[in-house]
């Protein structure tokens, strides 16, 4: 049993003074308020208590890409340019290279804020599409990584069926991601055997890819593996999509979505960026979960999502990485509202009249992306998962602020380096801001991308 004594937090019903947390077999077990330091012995002492999220989307291999896309080709360089550079890359990684990177991406979520991570996982045999012999090979590296550095792990082991909606073949590029649907089901039951030793915390869901990539055949059977596990798919992240899937669909993604799945809180539409506004607001509706990804979806000029319409409809909304070209969780929110801010020509466009920006953006975030991972968090409540994180207010811009405005200060004008500990599922991961393995992560995670950096 672990105590934790905050001199504020932030509670379902708003901000606390003198909270004492009681944390039991990785769940938060009571909460008191009112109750002073000096009352609390054997108590771990923090300064501002928050519940910690989940990070919603993430690619970990691509982590070993950051920084080596930036340079521009012949003509306009765009998502599609900087996909073929992916699939060059990708064909160098081997199973122990992923779980180096995968480590690192996790520690860096950690010490980011971070408590748990959905991985879209669709890296899942060896160069040229031959599988493994385990065919959940790479699955079983994505747990390894987990187990090491501790964070939650919602997996999500994507099924790749096609090189676009016309049924075309796979190119080379895409050969490590393909299965049908029947070696695909076969994947996804080995990854669940490969996440058994993993603690109770763990998630499987499923991801088809995309409209482009997964027949709806194929989307309805990924959809019945498991008819409670979260389902993530990739929607509308580009102009170039929506054309596509509407010449053969008929609808656009999202309307082809709303008309031809059951869209609930169980489904986490991945980007979203390309959408009418009558798309926006029936996507809110249904409870599907946005999945949004400010640093990459500007990384890449994928486009601004429809934020301030999608909220005023009543939608969740979660925060992930996804390329992991920079992980940090106060960005990944600064830049969601300030998209909002440039398409609108405004100022606190996701506050509302009892919230500021900064507790709208990290409450909404909170919990939409443990509805998203099927994570029973994103609140400091009796009975969830003790997914908490400490900020560190002996600083002084958070030493001078209160309520909302530590939440402001942190994510406006403050960075992850404000983040002092964190805990998954109860499992203290960073102290002092620093993950305890970090040192050996980092180091293997350097020589594994020793021999990677050329391929470019």
């Amino acid at each position: 049993m672990t105590v934790l004594h905050a001199k504020t937090a932030l509670l379902p019903d708003g901000w606390a003074r003198d909270v004492q947390i009681t944390l039991s077999q990785g769940r938060i077990a009571s909460v008191l308020t009112g109750v002073a330091s000096a009352e609390a012995s054997q108590t771990q002492r923090v300064d501002c208590l928050l519940p910690a999220m989940v990070n919603l989307h993430s690619h970990a291999f691509q982590r070993a890409m950051a920084g080596m896309t930036e340079a521009r080709g012949a003509g306009q360089d765009s998502f599609w340019t900087w996909r073929t550079l992916m699939y060059r890359f990708l064909d160098r990684l081997t199973p122990e290279d992923v779980q180096a990177i995968a480590a690192m991406v996790m520690l860096e979520m950690a010490e980011a804020g971070y408590a748990a991570v959905a991985e879209f996982h669709y890296l899942h045999h060896a160069p040229g599409g031959v599988p493994y012999g385990d065919l959940a090979e790479m699955s079983a590296r994505i747990a390894a990584a987990a187990a090491e550095t501790g964070l939650g792990l919602t997996h999500l082991p994507v099924l790749y069926e096609r090189g676009g909606c016309d049924g075309r073949a796979l190119s080379a590029g895409q050969l490590r991601f393909g299965n049908d649907p029947d070696r695909f089901a076969r994947l996804w039951e080995a990854a669940g055997r490969a996440l058994a030793a993993l603690p109770p915390d763990t998630v499987l869901g499923v991801a088809p890819h995309s409209l482009r990539a997964a027949s709806p055949a194929g989307i309805r059977a990924a959809a019945a593996l498991n008819p409670k596990a979260p389902i993530h798919i990739h929607v509308a992240e580009q102009l170039a999509e929506v054309t596509e899937v509407q010449a053969a669909t008929g609808a656009r993604p999202v309307e082809w979505l709303l008309a031809n799945t059951e869209l609930s809180s169980r489904w986490c539409l991945i980007h979203a960026t390309q959408m009418e506004p009558h798309e926006t607001e029936a996507m809110a509706k249904s409870g599907a979960v946005a999945g949004l990804c400010p640093i990459t979806e500007a990384n890449l000029g994928d486009g601004i999502f429809d934020g301030v319409r999608f909220q005023a409809a009543g939608g969740d909304y979660g925060v992930g990485s996804d390329s992991n070209v920079r992980i940090s969780l106060s960005e990944e929110l600064r830049l969601l509202e300030y998209s909002q801010r440039l398409a609108g020509k405004g100022r606190a466009m996701l506050a509302d009249g009892a919230r500021s920006t900064g507790r709208v953006l990290y409450e909404t975030a909170c919990q939409g992306g443990a509805l998203a991972a099927g994570r029973q968090a994103g609140q400091i409540a009796v009975g969830q998962w003790a997914d908490l994180m400490a900020l560190d207010c002996s600083g002084p811009d958070l030493g001078a602020s209160a309520g909302d405005m530590i939440l402001d200060t942190f994510l406006f004008a403050g960075d992850d380096r404000m983040v002092a500990e964190v805990w998954s599922a109860g499992r203290h991961i960073v102290t002092g801001g620093r993950h305890a393995g970090r040192e050996a992560i980092i180091s293997r995670y350097r020589r594994a991308i020793a021999g990677l950096r050329d391929a470019l």
